[in-house]
């Protein structure tokens, strides 16, 4: 084999270790949402107690600010091994202190590892994956979103089960703990310098070079406002279905899984066809497509198989989206890519904030046209804002 061939497998080797360290980050994340009522009766506490784990973990999205220049400062490797690390300890310490501070912690802990891991591990993917195939690779990493939907939380469903409400943090940090090491054994230590011939640069000089270049501040208004968008309508389709088609709790959740399949379609999609349509292309056509389907999702919704379509085709668009701006964000300061990526994370977590603030309360005056109305405004002027900055850029060729 030659050497250009070892390391094209070894970075294959890499990206998939990530992927699977990824999704034990994610489903630490996002197990608690239904599983929500179990956990406020093994800790004795109210279910707003619970909600306000939900919260705070929420919160730790914006210290991806911190950690994303610390990135591009020490060094990749260090940063999302170190994130995998916090997670276990987060994780094992919910589990052998069943106390609610404790779990407050763990989850605290587990955000926090996932604010270290994902600019860390998208800016290293940047770095060493051309242009041309990035879409591929960052969308084989993102599979672990999906996954952890349509595999992790159902497994979490079943250690509970059989096992009780400490089973899945013991787990999941042994989980964690086995990709730490794995990633450390397959990713060798990173040079002196971020990157080749350029100069590792302060965390405030990093977050002063997002804010005097306009082809990143147009990326994360674009970030705000889909991001936005999307849990505008995210935290009101619940009480849609309910109210429109008499479905259950139970039943809800089950057509939740709509939503987790059209996520692994819209990442399967993008690593496929987005490197070959050319990412600009795919990410302008994504966003397009979305404010489309939230414009039509109204129309669908004589029925609940069409309303259930409809919704597989909205968050379809939107996954594919998210996932080609990703990959393509990653070029807008080269020099700088985990910082560029945090700053990214950070705005997306505050559109999705405020989206969900806003969404509810159109709900209440509007319904359902009024905040997919909303919704298609916020995602077509996220787009005005890509173009923008796409004429801005630099592309490479």
């Amino acid at each position: 084999m030659t050497e250009s061939g070892k390391s094209y497998r070894s970075l294959i080797l890499q990206v998939s270790a990530a992927a699977a360290g990824r999704l034990v980050l994610n489903t630490s994340r996002r197990f608690i949402y239904p599983f929500a009522p179990v956990l406020s009766r093994g800790l004795g506490v109210e279910l707003t107690a619970v909600t306000l784990i939900i919260a705070v973990n929420q919160f730790t999205s914006t210290l991806s600010l911190i950690f994303g220049p610390l990135a591009d400062r020490w060094g990749h490797r260090f940063l999302f091994i170190g994130g995998l690390g916090v997670l276990t300890a987060g994780m094992f310490l919910a589990g052998l202190v069943p106390v609610y501070a404790a779990v407050l912690a763990g989850f605290f802990l587990a955000g926090v590892g996932k604010a270290m891991f994902d600019p860390a591990i998208l800016g290293y993917v940047g770095s060493r994956v051309p242009y041309k195939r990035r879409g591929m690779a960052v969308g084989a990493l993102e599979v672990s979103w999906a996954g952890s939907s349509l595999i992790g939380i159902p497994l979490i469903g079943i250690l509970i089960d059989r096992f009780g409400w400490r089973a899945p943090f013991f787990a999941l940090g042994a989980a964690a703990l086995l990709m730490a090491v794995l990633l450390w054994l397959l990713v060798s230590a990173e040079p002196p310098r971020a990157e080749s011939g350029q100069r590792r640069t302060g965390l405030l000089e990093n977050l002063k070079m997002i804010r005097q270049n306009r082809p990143a501040m147009a990326a994360l208004a674009f970030a705000f406002l889909f991001n936005g968008a999307s849990d505008a309508f995210f935290v009101i389709y619940g009480v849609w279905l309910e109210g429109s088609f008499g479905l259950t709790i139970v039943s809800i959740g089950a057509a939740t899984t709509v939503i987790g399949a059209a996520e692994l379609a819209g990442e399967g999609v993008a690593a496929a066809l987005a490197d070959r349509i050319g990412l600009e292309r795919s990410l302008v056509g994504g966003a397009m497509l979305t404010a489309g389907a939230y414009l039509l999702l109204p129309l669908m919704g004589a029925s609940l198989p069409f309303a259930l379509g409809g919704i597989f085709l909205l968050f379809l668009f939107v996954e594919f989206a998210i996932v080609v701006a990703l990959s393509f964000f990653t070029e807008v300061l080269p020099g700088a890519r985990a910082t560029m990526m945090a700053g990214y994370f950070a705005a997306a977590s505050a559109g999705r904030f405020c989206g969900a603030a806003l969404g509810s309360s159109i709900w209440i005056f509007g319904g359902i046209e009024m905040v997919c109305r909303i919704a298609a405004v916020m995602a077509l002027a996220g787009l005005l804002f890509l173009i923008r900055g796409i004429r801005w850029m630099r592309i490479p060729r």
